[in-house]
This record gives C-alpha cells, sequence and structure tokens, in this order.
C-alpha cells in the first residue's frame, strides 16, 4: 500500500507590532507520514482510528451466513489488542462454541505451550479465527463461510496492526494470502500481508496433536517469527 505524505510548513514563532501581527524567524517543515488506511477525520487534523471493539459491534448477533443456525457462541478473538503478533486459526471447535473463546481445547492447549515456549503469554498476542462460528462437527469452512467473515478478520487485524501475524493451517493461510497453495508447501518462509506486516504460514495445532514429528516444524517457524520480533529465542528452547 502506497504511503501518503502531507507537508505542512509552519512558524516556530510570532512576534506582534503596532500594524499587527507578523510572522518573524525561521520556518521549519513538519512532516506527517500516513497510509491509505489512515483516512483523515472530518476536522482534517486527526486520523481516525479502527478499533477492535468497533469491529466486535459491526459483527453484532452475526447472521450472515448458515452457520449461525447451529451456534452456541460467537467467537471473536481474546487478547491483546495491540498485540505485536497475532495468530489466525481456522474456526472454533466445540470447546470455543460453548465458551464464547478462541483455542481453548486441546488444540488450544497446545497453542498456549507454543506460544509460552517462545517466552510469551497468551496475554502477550491476539488470537483469533478465520469464521467466528463453530462448523458443524468440526468440519472446514465452507468458501461463502470464510467470504462472510472475511472482512471481520481483515479489519481486526487493520484495527491491530500487528509486525508478524501466524496462520495456523491451511486455510488460514489460503484466505490470508489469497491462494491455492498447501500449507506444507507455504509454512517455513515469510510473506507480506498488507502495510508491511510478515505472515508466517504454519501447521495447525490440532495437526501437530494427530502428527507430533511435525512440532519441530513449527518450533523453527516460531524461531523465525520471533527473530523478526526482534526477540531472543528462549536458551532452554535453541
Amino acid at each position: 500500500m502506497t504511503e501518503k505524505r502531507i507537508n505542512q510548513s509552519l512558524p516556530n514563532n510570532t512576534v506582534c507590532n503596532q500594524q499587527g501581527l507578523a510572522y518573524a524567524g525561521r520556518w521549519f517543515r513538519q512532516d506527517i507520514e500516513m497510509t491509505d488506511k489512515e483516512a483523515l477525520s472530518r476536522d482534517g487534523l486527526r486520523p481516525s482510528v479502527l478499533t477492535l471493539e468497533a469491529v466486535r459491534d459491526e459483527l453484532g448477533a452475526c447472521a450472515r451466513c448458515r452457520l449461525k443456525n447451529k451456534r452456541t457462541k460467537l467467537v471473536f478473538g481474546a487478547g491483546n489488542p495491540a498485540a505485536e503478533l497475532v495468530f489466525v486459526g481456522e474456526g472454533p471447535g466445540e470447546d470455543e462454541d460453548l465458551q464464547g473463546e478462541p483455542f481453548v481445547g486441546r488444540a488450544g492447549k497446545l497453542l498456549t505451550r507454543i506460544i509460552e515456549a517462545m517466552g510469551l503469554a497468551r496475554q502477550d498476542v491476539y488470537i483469533c479465527n478465520v469464521v467466528k462460528c463453530r462448523p458443524p462437527g468440526n468440519r472446514n469452512p465452507e468458501s461463502d463461510e470464510i467470504a462472510a467473515c472475511r472482512p471481520f478478520l481483515e479489519k481486526q487485524i487493520a484495527a491491530i496492526r500487528p509486525k508478524v501475524i501466524v496462520a495456523l493451517g491451511s486455510h488460514a493461510a489460503k484466505t490470508l494470502l489469497d491462494t491455492d497453495t498447501g500449507i506444507t508447501a507455504l509454512r517455513g518462509k515469510f510473506y507480506t500481508y498488507a502495510d508491511g506486516i510478515k505472515l508466517m504460514p504454519t501447521f495447525h495445532p490440532s495437526y501437530l496433536l494427530r502428527n507430533e514429528s511435525r512440532k519441530k516444524d513449527v518450533w523453527e517457524d516460531m524461531k523465525l517469527v520471533l527473530k523478526t520480533l526482534g526477540l531472543e529465542v528462549p536458551s532452554a528452547r535453541k
């Protein structure tokens, strides 16, 4: 996304005399960096700010797709609203549907262990899913269901403005990268999402529960994430 530069020349002092006001002294240049996403508010001075609260309010008691018919609770997301690291999964499971929180079941407990192995805590990051309601039987979300939720996922990311996104699983990676390439081919390297945000695809924790040999691959991905964030890999985990 291209950046727009607004340059304003302002006086650094004002001198009064008998004829009225006159400007004197050196002038300086003030540069204000803005992106297309930071639209100016009506006063033309302050950038409008998108918040997670506003995104949640817009989502409301969502009835935009068939997933509304079977859900118990809508699962919006949880964590630090100013996180540098965001994890995006595919969709809520049974435990998440009951509690209204993302990644609280077996896969969620594994994700928590991964986050803690990185030297972080869940409250340091933000966690959400591509779709906000549980697909029946934990099936994969369908294309129209993803399309209904995608604008809200994009707004969540825009509100948080993280440095790095970790896409957990094939559907999260394909949605965020607009690709049909599978997760095995995608993982292990960074892609650019938008506004310079780096995106690392990796295996979903539920897949790791069935394929423990892949845990080492995910850990290699997380070490790259830590390096990009400027964080040290915990010595016990090197």
